[in-house]
């Protein structure tokens, strides 16, 4: 008990205090070296190097690079063209649009607000035109963004995969039944708001346009058909296939839509690298102090606390969920995924739970605290780009919100949901 004291009070009592998170993680493992009577400066300093350095981590820059040139490249764009020529003539068919793109983009970049960015950017002022309430067109696309970190290739189950030493392969291919359920939960809900509003439809788009859209997006398509089946016949692991969707993406931007330049080119760079910096750091300061949760033995001490939810698995889940949303409010999906995954996966392998479904039901829940206030990163993004109000946009994403939610609870009632096609695709 006094281990789990130590590493709460000094983690949060250094966030408190205004300490970067990434700093805050070292200040925490000090003060468990300190407990322990462990300290060495030259544990930190290794610890910082060897956490960064691993081959799985290496796809994170790939993926967030991958994401960047696709927005910058007009790959997005197609995926959008192409959706509001399929169902854009449907009532509220722009929402489903948002929805429906946001699945293909997730399935391309893996990075939450970058997709939110690109569809808010593209999406909301059209369905405003219609008739659409501003707040309510954005709340959707903010909960449509959060998809990415679900279905593969996605950074947060990448995350998850090295903090708690689980196949990322695996992590992915269980990730594509509960990322198309939030989309569907999404589709119902936006049916049951959008029945309500008065809109203008736009007529049926012809079958020509249809076919030029799908002509001009097949190159985007064939992304994550490309990434998918790589790893399913296991062509290339999670990291390759990272190369092959940046590599992918800079062909298609440059030699077939040719909307990329070297102007243009120069500030994808810089953004993806100030991004990676940023993740690779905290993932470096997260295993400093993963390595002192494993010799402090920290996760049994948790299970101690939790033994009378041991032998009731929904429970000790429910329990695990409910921690991750209050969490999620405050905190980022990066450091909760680096400072609980070591922390709670030897508990749930302990009480029987399968680790790749409790390592999509962290992913899954860690995204929900993308759209919650007051932190939302998500929520964040998608009000700037599209000049609203973030308690408006906060409003305006609670029905989406609730139907996420749902989901989770199916998933935790019923794992076969998440396990029989996981299973299948393995």
């Amino acid at each position: 008990m006094i281990i789990i004291a130590i590493f709460v009070f000094s983690l949060l009592g250094a966030m408190a205090i205004g300490v970067p998170i990434s700093y805050a993680l070292i200040l925490c493992a000090l003060a468990m070296m300190y407990h322990l009577d462990l300290f060495d400066a030259q544990i930190v300093a290794q610890g910082l190097v060897n956490g960064a350095d691993s081959f799985p981590l290496m796809a994170v820059p790939f993926f967030m690079l991958a994401g960047e040139l696709m927005n910058a490249g007009g790959l997005s764009k197609r995926i959008v063209n192409m959706a509001v020529a399929l169902v854009g003539h449907i009532k509220g068919g722009l929402g489903y649009v948002a929805i429906l793109a946001a699945c293909v983009l997730a399935s391309l970049s893996g990075s939450a607000a970058a997709d939110a960015a690109a569809l808010a950017a593209l999406l909301v002022p059209m369905m405003v035109k219609v008739g659409h309430d501003r707040a309510t067109s954005a709340g959707l696309v903010a909960a449509s963004g959060i998809i990415a970190p679900v279905l593969p290739p996605s950074i947060g189950l990448i995350l998850f995969g090295v903090a708690a030493n689980v196949s990322i392969t695996k992590l992915f291919l269980a990730g594509i039944a509960p990322g198309l359920l939030m989309g569907l939960s999404l589709c119902v809900a936006w049916y049951l708001v959008s029945n309500r509003e008065t809109l203008i439809t736009r007529p049926r788009a012809p079958l020509k346009e249809i076919l030029k859209a799908f002509y001009e997006g097949v190159w985007a398509l064939l992304l994550p058909v490309i990434i998918l089946v790589g790893l399913r016949a296991g062509i290339f692991t999670p990291t390759e296939a990272g190369v092959v969707a940046a590599v992918y993406a800079l062909f298609v931007s440059l030699a077939i839509y040719r909307e990329l330049t070297w102007k243009s080119m120069y500030q994808v760079l810089l953004s993806s690298v100030l991004t990676t910096s940023m993740v690779m750091f905290l993932v470096a300061s997260a295993m400093v102090a993963a390595w002192m949760i494993t010799v402090a033995d920290l996760p049994s001490s948790v299970v101690e606390v939790l033994e009378p939810l041991m032998d009731s698995p929904r429970l000790l889940m429910l329990l695990i969920v409910a921690i991750i949303v209050v969490i999620g409010m405050a905190m980022d999906m990066s450091p909760i995924i680096l400072i609980l995954a070591p922390v709670m996966m030897p508990v749930a392998v302990e009480a029987g739970i399968d680790p790749i479904y409790f390592g999509v039901i962290f992913v899954m829940t860690c995204a929900i605290g993308l759209i919650t206030p007051p932190v939302g990163l998500v929520l964040n993004v998608v009000a700037g780009v599209s000049k609203i109000d973030f308690l408006a946009t906060a409003r305006g994403v609670m029905p989406f919100l609730l139907a996420e939610l749902v989901i989770i609870g199916l998933l935790l009632l019923f794992p076969q949901l998440l396990l029989v096609p996981a299973q299948w695709l393995y």
